[in-house]
């Protein structure tokens, strides 16, 4: 996990079934804040009962694991299917993150976020020690984006975006990854990726209401 303020990692880990079912069935209901959607970084149905929000950073080895082992199931099973419409809000508070979401946001300019978030997240080790952001990015597209790609990265627009986003994530988030999901109104709360069994089941829940 990462602190968003800048602090070091927390040594508290969300996981094993009794936390995370205290997280499912616990976490007091809040007016959901309306959702920022970025252009190219929102999936599904927009029109879906469900709001799925995830805040993440893609120099953050949480975040990493959330995306690897998390993110393409709920991809499958309801926001590819439309029960869901998912909305993801890079932030950017280590070393090369800026950098990377400056990437991230000039790929979903060109319709491309996807393969250069998954590039990014896969290759995270390798460009968080040496630096190279870019050459995680560029083997994923074609010359001709990669032309686009790097020069939608120096512009004002997406470098402001870049640090509106996580000026924004401040205001609602504690911790990356955060994952927030709003139903009828009613906001719920992960820090971390729940245990997926346990997520599916109070999703499909959700549901059938």
């Amino acid at each position: 996990m990462s602190e968003p303020n800048g602090a070091a990692p927390s040594s508290r880990k969300i996981g094993g079934m009794g936390l995370c079912a205290l997280a499912l069935a616990a976490w007091p209901p809040a007016w959901a804040a309306p959702a920022v959607t970025a252009k190219g970084k929102a999936f599904g149905n927009p029109a879906a009962s469900v709001l799925i929000e995830v805040y993440s950073d893609f120099e953050c080895p949480g975040c990493r694991a959330f995306h690897v082992d998390f993110l393409p199931r709920l991809m499958r099973d309801y926001i590819d299917t439309g029960k869901a419409y998912l909305v993801i809000h890079d932030l950017s508070f280590h070393a090369h993150s800026n950098e990377a979401t400056a990437y991230a946001l000039a790929a979903a300019r060109i319709g491309r976020y996807r393969e250069v978030a998954d590039a990014l997240f896969q290759r995270q080790t390798e460009w968080a020690a040496s630096g190279k952001v870019w050459d995680a990015v560029a083997p994923v597209l074609s010359p001709a984006d990669q032309k686009k790609v790097a020069r939608l990265a120096k512009d004002p627009a997406i470098l402001a975006e870049v640090k509106t986003e996580s000026q924004a994530g401040l205001a609602r988030i504690q911790k990356t990854p955060t994952m927030l999901v709003t139903f009828a109104m009613k906001e719920r709360r992960f820090e971390a990726a729940p245990p997926w069994e346990m997520f599916r089941d109070w999703l499909n829940g959700l549901l059938k209401k």
